[in-house]
């Protein structure tokens, strides 16, 4: 009989009994240093290092409530999700996700691969730091899990069995409340609002009733359009970068929807990452980071049109002129997709440290109301968005408006 027979919610100490039990990696007896690395708000994160021979693995645990609320609890099975959805895009995108040990379905843990020597993307960018690779890693990522698991590709009733086995709807419940619900109204009172920008966010976000239409519009959108399997939280806090290499992790909120939903959150945080390197006054690091945004679309769609003709399978996906008319959904998604990560994390609970370590309260208020206005028209006029430069366009005359509004 094993102590981990049943569920219980680790400390350090109890991971080196967990690992020696669950993998044979380590040699017995030798000494294991543990330490719990989580920076998210859903999961215990645990990094295990034998100490002379410097072999390392991951132990990702579930716990049963967020750490950043008590009251929000969630179904553990999420980890099952995430375990069985990384070893499938290693399948597509090989090289991009990190390695997958073992899943234990009593303890909610994943053991996987140690990424020790690649950095957190968010935290790297908050320094300013530029990955040349990133564009082409991300976009090759995104096209191969999206365009893989839709019905233009995949066998429709292996489809429709992946879509039962990823339903997700507790941490789906969370997306919907707070990227499609609650930065428009505060119906429950959960938004944080820089106090200096509550009158402007009055006006342009709980007083506009049009916006309101168009977010209804996209949150049922979300909730019924089971195109692709979905990362479903594909930021910079979930990718981790060294200057050759990039990894994608942390897929828990992963179930089937619209594929701008993930295309245009990395999108959207490359935006952020521009807040934090404009405060600092890093021009060149600014630039940067929209030539990579807007390369993300571009070369997204590049390959997509390529990976489309080889894979397509279902013979009316194969008509003249749907492959365009397709994509074009997509990126009118990856708009809204965008504008709505902008709003939810610059007004939201859960908002993000490029913009909230933003230390001169002047340059913070600028950035939050440049994310706004962006991701109004991002969303409003998401039909009208095409390339990679109309999206960094939008921004840049978001950057605009706000400083002559002084």
């Amino acid at each position: 009989m094993s102590r981990f027979d049943n569920y219980f919610l680790m400390k350090e100490a109890d991971v080196p009994d967990y690992v020696r039990e669950k993998l044979d990696i380590f040699a017995p007896g030798s000494k294991l240093t543990v330490k719990e690395i989580g920076d998210g708000n859903l999961n215990y994160v645990f990094r295990v290092v034998e100490d002379a021979s410097g072999k390392s693995v991951i132990v990702k645990q579930a716990g049963e409530q967020l750490r950043i609320s008590a009251e929000m609890r969630v179904s553990t099975d999420r980890n099952r999700i995430e375990s069985e959805i990384l070893i499938l895009q290693h399948k597509y995108a090989p090289g991009l996700v990190p390695g997958i040990y073992r899943y234990d379905t009593v303890m909610c843990a994943c053991l996987m691969e140690d990424l020790s020597d690649h950095r957190l993307m968010r935290y790297a960018l908050m320094e300013h730091k530029t990955f040349p690779l990133f564009a082409e890693d991300i976009t090759t990522y995104m096209v191969n899990t999206l365009l893989n698991t839709t019905d233009v590709v995949m066998e429709h009733k292996e489809k429709k069995a992946l879509v039962k086995s990823f339903i997700n709807p507790e941490l789906c419940e969370i997306t919907e409340d707070l990227i499609y619900t609650e930065p428009y109204n505060d119906v429950k009172g959960r938004n944080i609002v820089t106090p200096e920008n509550l009158d402007f966010l009055k006006i342009e976000l709980y007083g506009d009733k049009s916006l309101h239409l168009e977010i209804a519009k996209l949150k049922f959108d979300f909730m019924n359009n089971a195109q692709a399997l979905l990362h479903g939280d594909l930021h910079t806090g979930s990718i981790f970068v060294k200057p050759d290499s990039t990894k994608i992790f942390d897929p828990e909120f992963a179930f089937f929807g619209p594929m701008g939903y993930d295309i245009g959150n990395v999108v959207a945080n490359l935006f952020f990452a521009w807040d934090n390197g404009d405060a600092a006054g890093d021009a060149s690091f600014c630039e940067w980071a929209l030539k990579t945004a807007a390369e993300v679309i571009d070369l997204f769609k590049k390959k997509f049109l390529v990976c489309y003709a080889e894979r397509v399978t279902d013979v009316m996906a194969k008509t003249e002129g749907f492959a365009a008319w397709y994509l074009d959904t997509i990126i009118a998604d990856t708009a809204a997709g965008a504008g709505t990560e902008l709003i939810r994390r610059t007004v939201g609970m859960a908002q993000v440290k490029d913009v909230t370590t933003i230390s001169d309260r002047a340059k913070r208020i600028r950035a939050e109301r440049i994310n706004i206005v962006c991701a109004k028209d991002l969303i409003m006029n998401r039909r009208a968005f095409h390339t990679g430069d109309d999206f960094t366009a939008s921004f840049r005359r978001a950057v605009k408006t706000v400083d002559e509004l002084k």
